[in-house]
């Protein structure tokens, strides 16, 4: 396997080449034998790709947290964004999330908010309109999905944006900030998606070799803040899908916000009397959201 690497960076030095690759230029000052800050060292900074690769195991140590989830593209020549919110449990992987759509450019009348529940290997949606009964959840296994479900629920599962972070085969260290009044450290890098499939959880791992193989590429350019305890804070990623409806592939960012660790996050997954069986009519406007 190619040895992964990593690169430190100070704040306000980087400089953005053309292509995935971020390439960041040398900072000055007191570095420790890691290429890191001397201060951040004693902080607990550590090995950015220790601290990448192990953040979904953190989140796991941490048990829940709320999450909100926004999902930017361009479509029809417009920029939309998707936005969730809810809850996630990182031990059992799963979720809770209200998803909002955008307003329709057309005039159409918008859509009703989405709720999705997120499960190993499925995703569960309400809401879903296309001719689904409201009463009824629609049930879509991910690994069927060409993305893996990185992009189609209009969301990212949080736990699965984590195991991506897996693959990362170069990071840089780019200083601390804040995010939410939480004091984190900026890392930027770059994962791939079939390094991540191989070493994450089994269904999770189906999901990401599926995106691997679906997307335009597997190289997934990201910026990742993480808290002292070495738990996501906010994790924004950039995927290059390929869209059925078109064959130029659609530039997706998926920024995910993760706070209130520990917090109560129960989730009950549907009956199966309450799950569609019926056909899903496609709806213009609603297919990938």
């Amino acid at each position: 396997m190619e040895r992964r690497q990593y690169r430190q960076a100070h704040p306000g030095r980087a400089a953005v080449a053309l292509g995935l690759m971020l390439v960041l230029g040398a900072g000055v000052g007191g570095c420790s034998d890691l290429g890191l800050p001397a201060e951040d060292v004693r902080s607990g900074a550590g090995d950015p790709l220790t601290l990448l690769t192990g953040a979904a195991g953190a989140l796991i140590d941490a048990g829940s947290s709320k999450a909100g989830t926004a999902m930017e593209m361009a479509t029809g020549g417009t920029r939309v964004t998707i936005r969730g919110k809810g809850i996630y449990d990182y031990v059992h992987r799963l979720g809770r999330l209200t998803v909002v759509l955008p307003a329709d450019p057309a005039g159409a009348a918008e859509h009703r908010p989405l709720t999705e529940l997120l499960a190993p290997g499925a995703l569960f949606m309400k809401n879903r309109g296309a001719g689904v009964p409201a009463d009824k959840w629609v049930r879509v296994e991910t690994a069927t999905l060409s993305d893996g479900n990185l992009v189609t629920g209009g969301v990212t599962d949080p736990y699965t944006a984590a195991a991506v972070l897996r693959g990362t085969r170069w990071a840089s260290y780019v200083g601390r900030t804040e995010v939410g009044g939480t004091p984190v450290r900026h890392f930027r890098g770059t994962a791939d998606l079939a390094d991540a499939a191989r070493y994450a959880p089994a269904d999770v791992g189906k999901s990401l070799a599926a995106a691997a193989k679906g997307f335009a590429t597997t190289q997934v350019p990201f910026d990742a803040y993480l808290d002292d305890q070495g738990r996501l804070v906010k994790l924004r990623q950039r995927f290059s899908f390929v869209n059925g409806r078109q064959k130029t592939p659609v530039a997706v960012t998926s920024t995910t916000l993760l706070y209130d660790f520990g917090a109560s996050a129960v989730v009950e997954l549907p009956h199966q009397r309450d799950i569609y069986a019926g056909r899903i009519a496609e709806e213009a406007g609603t297919k990938g959201a």
